[in-house]
């Protein structure tokens, strides 16, 4: 499989560095470019997995950027990330109306790296990675026989707590080395001084100095003291480290126990599904048992027992064929595949009325709750109004499509449907002097929708 390839385009150099050495730990080819206009040229000739865009750059900015990259048809459907230290929901919202997926903080942890690339596909999904067992096949007298696979054995837990334990260890036992071969080197040095200040012996006799008083020797309390500060220094040293060692592992410890988190959710939905399924063929096989049973009339019923018209309300800012959506369809079609369905799932995004403040350059987000409805700047959708049909979808939810309708063979298409001017679920209130933006928005968040349907045809 070939290895996914990210540039990355920021005028920091240390900045690039980091990000680069966080994604080639994930077995990511990385290219770097200091400027917006270097990393256009770079793309004349590359097309890079993903890009990683910085927002304040010298010339042409990180937003600027992606709206040329996104304004050119070769380079349109390659995924931008914003990376910046730049916040906040009218920068986000800005950043999406552009193009750009998302924004990736420039004081990021490995986990929210990983997130990230999950959402670029540059790591494989964890609920596409299961591979598929295959059953031994032993011969019975000269005949084949399918034997059933094993169980994969559970995972063991890891001892985080052993793991602590024998770290610290081995640090403290480097440290201890290095103390007595502190003190063995500075013992053999005073050594050496000591005999060399001794007279040499000879064979004639010699006259004993005379008799002088004795003076205390200066040298063994300063050795005393220096051995005591040697000493001193290195538990310091070794308090420290096995400090900042502790702190290293605990923060490894949680980024482990967030994934490990993750998975055991992702095992339960993958449980689930498996049961959706068995269900699901249990009832097409009843189904295909009844002799009187019409093909037509068997996958209308599939597509009636698999779902009820459905609705996901989509956050404001957030475009509406991703996130939440893309499960609702991917559970849906999985479904319907199974029970052998014919016909079109149809997907529509309509939009609310939101009420907003802010202005077409800084970009607009939901008004405070509390202010009066007749202050809004605006009562509209215009991020919904300034998405084109390809900035309504993300990647994931296009390659979804084009997978059900080739593996059904064109017997399941799916229809994406915007209505700008959406038929209200919740009717807005009555405006009024005492009407507030808190108010009025529950009704535009209630409209502001995406609405799943299915209509069955002849297989």
């Amino acid at each position: 499989m070939a290895r996914k390839r990210a540039l990355v385009v920021d005028d920091s150099k240390s900045a690039r560095v980091i990000l680069s050495r966080m994604l080639e730990k994930y077995d990511i080819e990385v290219d770097m470019a200091e400027a917006a206009e270097q990393a256009i040229e770079y793309l004349k000739s590359n097309r890079p997995d993903a890009i990683f865009m910085d927002h304040l750059m010298p010339g042409m900015d990180g937003l600027q950027a992606v709206q040329a990259i996104k304004g050119n048809p070769q380079t349109a459907m390659i995924p931008i990330m914003m990376y910046t230290s730049q916040e906040g929901e009218l920068y986000v919202g800005q950043a999406r109306a552009l193009g750009a997926m998302g924004v990736l903080p420039k004081q990021v942890r490995p986990v929210d790296v990983s997130k990230v690339l999950y959402e670029l596909h540059l790591l494989p999904d964890r609920r596409d990675t299961e591979e598929v067992g295959l059953a031994p096949v032993e011969l019975d007298n000269g005949t084949p026989v399918e034997r059933p696979a094993a169980k994969p054995a559970g995972i063991a837990p890891i001892d985080w707590g052993r793991r602590v334990e024998s770290a610290v260890k081995e640090q403290a036992v480097d440290i201890r080395r290095f103390i007595v071969a502190s003190l063995d080197s500075f013992a053999t040095r005073i050594v050496g001084d000591v005999r060399d200040a001794m007279p040499i012996q000879t064979g004639a006799p010699l006259v004993p100095p005379p008799v002088r008083p004795v003076r205390p020797a200066v040298w063994p309390w300063a050795a005393a003291v220096l051995v005591s500060l040697l000493i001193a220094a290195a538990f310091a040293a070794n308090w420290f480290t096995t400090r900042n060692e502790l702190s290293r592992v605990r923060a490894d410890m949680a980024g482990l126990t967030a994934t490990n988190n993750e998975l055991q959710r992702s095992r339960l939905d993958l449980s689930a599904a498996v049961k959706d399924l068995s269900a699901a063929l249990a009832a097409a096989n009843a189904g295909t048992a009844a002799p009187s049973s019409p093909g037509a009339a068997a996958s209308a019923g599939a597509g009636a027992a698999a779902t009820a018209p459905r609705v996901e309300l989509v956050p404001y800012g957030e475009i509406p064929f991703d996130r939440s959506r893309l499960d609702v369809l991917r559970e849906l079609l999985m479904k319907l595949e199974a029970q052998g369905f014919h016909g079109v799932v149809k997907v529509s995004n309509l939009a609310g009325q939101f009420c907003l403040s802010g202005n077409g350059t800084e970009g607009f987000a939901p008004a405070a709750p509390s202010l009066p409805v007749s202050r809004c700047d605006l009562v509209g959708n215009p991020f919904e109004e300034s998405l084109t049909g390809q900035q309504r979808q993300s990647l994931a939810f296009a390659n979804l499509i084009a997978g059900v309708r080739q593996r059904s063979a064109g017997g399941i298409t799916v229809s994406l449907d915007s209505a700008q001017s959406a038929r209200a679920a919740a009717a807005y209130p009555a405006r009024s002097d005492s009407l507030t933006a808190g108010e009025w928005n529950r009704a535009a968040a209630a409209n502001n929708r995406v609405e799943f349907s299915v209509e069955a045809g002849a297989p």
